[in-house]
């Protein structure tokens, strides 16, 4: 029998404190869930925070080399690409699996995948082993995601399941916070001269925390409604892309939903993200002016980019969990509209006026509370779109399929503050703050796309 296209009665949307209505084994899942997806966050955040000084490493070009600067970026930028399309693939193929096999085992290898090479890349002898362990990260990375949500959005009591689905997003805000106080540390004792390469370490410590995650992984068990779909007589079509765009209900909101989440990629990793590079150039001259010797400037840089990431995790946390709550009380829609008309605007203002050291403290929580909002309503909004037997692929698809179209942004930024307002005549910061303005122009499409999608508030999860 089929009923995903009966008209389902709304639940509450008055959750209370949603906390109250879990039991033991909710909690156990979300727990698991949560570590899988914030450690995944963490290895994340350590490759953004160590891109700069690994690839600056491995490029075996002199600092002083008039080429040196020029290849690092558009490296870093390749890097970045290559990540997130490793992302997008690892993110379909898990999340097929994760309809197929199921949600708890896909989730283990994932888990395996992404800590496994984060560790190999501390090894690496050039920029092309390095990125072709960023690839390989990026499968793990972009599995977990998918079958984290399609887990907790299935398991959850029907009506903690926005805030249950919120908080897991928001705590990924500390798995970065995580990668930032790393970066702190280490970034201070290379300064001291304590340690020598501190990115490598970086990419060694996280391989740790992920491995503990999975001594949780023999309690977990699959979703009944999970179960119930593989027993059913929609077992052949689990995780089916046929299935997915056979039917105009689940077409229409996959390419929503692909959309959406190509405008919030794009946004935060070919835009947000190189906030990082932006404070690297920027105070780069002050400590250069200061006398201070190239060891001592690198260890410096890695401890305000940490500053950097702290803050805009900090407020990446506010943000998420204010997305949830309004998201609960006025809706999919607006939430996304207003978070996303934030988004442009946050960011556009950071890449146009951060000049000082005490700018960081004030400009960079508010860009994350503005441009990471929208990434919970991500972990919401698409499990609520598909039906159980392709929760996962659908869900994937949006997040995953919206990476291939975003990975070039990074590297585009790259080449739009080289080649064209280089060619122009401006100076190494302002490239790079032009080419982040033109690019927030990407928070136009989420927009375009919101007339489409379906408001998803107050309803169950389609079966």
């Amino acid at each position: 029998m089929h009923y995903e296209n009966s008209s389902p009665a709304p639940i509450a949307t008055d959750a209370g404190l949603w906390w109250r209505q879990l039991n033991g084994y909710h909690w156990f899942v979300f727990t698991v869930a949560a570590l899988g997806w914030l450690f995944d966050t963490m290895d994340q955040q350590l490759f953004n925070l160590a891109r700069a000084p690994a690839i600056s490493a491995l490029v075996h070009l002199a600092p002083t080399d008039p080429r040196h600067a020029d290849h690092v970026s558009l490296s870093s930028g390749l890097a970045t690409m290559i990540f997130m399309i490793g992302w997008a693939t690892g993110g379909i193929i898990f999340g097929i699996l994760g309809d197929r096999i199921g949600r708890a085992k896909t989730m283990v290898l994932t888990i395996l995948v992404y800590s496994m090479f984060t560790g190999l890349s501390a090894f690496s002898f050039g920029v092309t082993d390095f990125i072709l362990y960023r690839f390989l990260t990026g499968l793990g990375v972009g599995g977990e995601f998918a079958v984290g949500v399609a887990l907790v959005a299935e398991v959850m009591p029907e009506q903690a399941r926005p805030q249950a689905l919120g908080m897991l997003q928001a705590l990924s805000a500390v798995g970065n916070i995580m990668a930032a106080v790393i970066a702190i540390v280490l970034g201070k004792l290379q300064a001291l001269g304590v340690v020598g390469q501190a990115w490598r370490i970086m990419f060694l410590i996280g391989v740790i925390p992920a491995l503990l995650a999975i001594l949780a992984m023999r309690r977990l068990k699959e979703p009944e409604r999970r179960k119930a779909a593989a027993a059913s007589e929609v077992r052949e079509r689990l995780g089916s892309f046929r299935e997915l765009f056979g039917d105009p209900r689940w077409r229409r909101n996959a390419v929503v939903g692909l959309l959406l989440a190509t405008s919030g990629v794009i946004g935060l990793w070919g835009i947000g993200f190189y906030v990082f590079e932006l404070v690297r150039v920027v105070f780069r001259e002050s400590f250069e002016k200061a006398g201070l010797s190239p060891s001592e400037i690198e260890g410096n840089l890695q401890f305000w980019v940490g500053i950097t990431s702290v803050l805009l995790n900090a407020g990446a946390f506010l943000g998420i969990n204010a997305f949830s709550r309004f998201t609960a009380s006025h809706g999919r829609k607006p939430a996304f509209a207003i978070g996303l008309i934030l988004a442009l605007v946050a960011t556009s203002l950071t890449f146009c006026f951060l000049r000082s050291f005490s700018d960081v403290f004030w400009m960079i929580p508010i860009l994350g509370f503005c441009i990471l909002s929208i990434f919970g309503g991500y972990a919401i909004y698409f499990p609520e779109l598909f039906p159980t037997r392709l929760r996962s692929t659908g869900t994937s698809f949006c997040y995953n399929v919206g990476r291939y179209l975003a990975s070039p942004g990074p590297l585009a930024l790259n080449l739009l503050a080289s080649e064209v307002f280089g060619r122009m005549g401006y100076d190494k910061v302002w490239q790079f703050r032009y080419a982040g303005i033109t690019m927030c122009a990407c928070f136009l499409l989420g927009l375009a796309a919101l007339p489409f999608a379906p408001e998803t508030r107050g309803q169950p999860l389609p079966e």
